[in-house]
């Protein structure tokens, strides 16, 4: 059954990259032409990802991108292919291939319907506020990164041990629990946004149990030795500046390595600043002087 529906994914990819795949524009000054292609991954849970890379065959050093989280399931059924797609071609520009999965339990996988027994395969839950599970949420999207990272070096396209893991929101706090089980293929980590249980019932800056989530950030500090940056902002509605400095100040004195930069206010709600293409000048060159001391 499991070799069935790798080949069915296997062939559904090779589709979908004659259909998807194309070579995107480049600038003359650009030094590293990149093309962009949509693939279905074959991982134990299986996904479809964008990935864009440099022109070639590689092998190639790896950036993922985790993106956040909704516990609505309508919204995860409208849930983008591409969520970070102008940040993506910035890191394929410096040679990277990235892959950026879209998580179980959206677009078309999205169902959830108790009353019928139905439900999607959804592992991104914290349960209720009175006493959320923040540790294990983030370690099975975590799971997921080194599902991905075992199977492209398996595929030979990635230098095994040159990888980068960058999340948005759910998927930075994600990003920060696995950096609690140090995999010995991820040199760094990036973070935007990171945290989870923001904007309970859709209220800007009301936060779900956050001295939990301080308490588990803390948790995940005390093991975690993978080089960090956490990039937060000013006017973000979901992890503010008080409870970005509150994880920070735990997760560093628990043993973690993180550099934390707040940027200035962004739109109209910062948390969603690297979605952005005009916010690309803005963290690049905090992001490339922090992977240029990696090297």
């Amino acid at each position: 059954m499991r070799s069935l529906l790798a080949v069915t994914l296997r062939s559904l990819a090779t589709n979908l990259l004659v259909l998807a795949s194309l070579s995107a524009p480049m600038r003359a000054e650009d030094e590293v032409r990149i093309q962009e292609e949509i693939w279905a991954l074959p991982l134990p849970l299986p996904m479809f990802a964008y990935l864009v890379r440099p022109v070639g065959d590689g092998p190639f050093p790896m950036v993922i991108m985790n993106h956040g989280v909704s516990l609505n399931p309508t919204d995860r059924s409208f849930f983008p292919l591409v969520e970070f797609r102008d940040a993506a071609k910035w890191f394929a520009k410096r040679g990277y291939l990235v892959v950026a999965p879209v998580g179980s339990g959206y677009g078309a996988a999205a169902i959830d319907i108790p009353e019928r027994a139905l439900y999607g395969p959804f592992f991104s839950k914290v349960g209720k506020c009175t006493n959320p599970n923040f540790h294990d949420a983030g370690l099975a999207v975590a799971k997921v990164d080194l599902w991905i990272i075992d199977y492209m070096a398996a595929e030979k396209r990635i230098i095994p041990k040159d990888v980068i893991v960058v999340g948005q929101s759910a998927g930075g706090w994600a990003s920060i629990a696995l950096s609690s089980v140090n995999p010995p293929q991820v040199k760094a980590i990036i973070t935007f946004a990171a945290g989870r249980g923001g904007r309970v019932g859709g209220k800007p800056n009301n936060n779900c149990a956050p001295d939990k989530l301080v308490e588990a950030t803390a948790d995940f500090g005390s093991t975690s030795r993978v080089p960090m940056l956490w990039i937060y902002i000013e006017n973000d509605t979901f992890f503010g500046p008080d409870l970005s400095r509150r994880m920070h100040a735990a997760f560093t004195a628990a043993g973690g390595r993180a550099q934390y930069h707040l940027m200035p206010p962004f739109g109209n709600d910062g948390h969603f600043f690297i979605g952005s293409p005009d916010a690309i000048p803005l963290w690049s060159p905090l992001v490339a002087k922090f992977l240029d001391t990696q090297k």
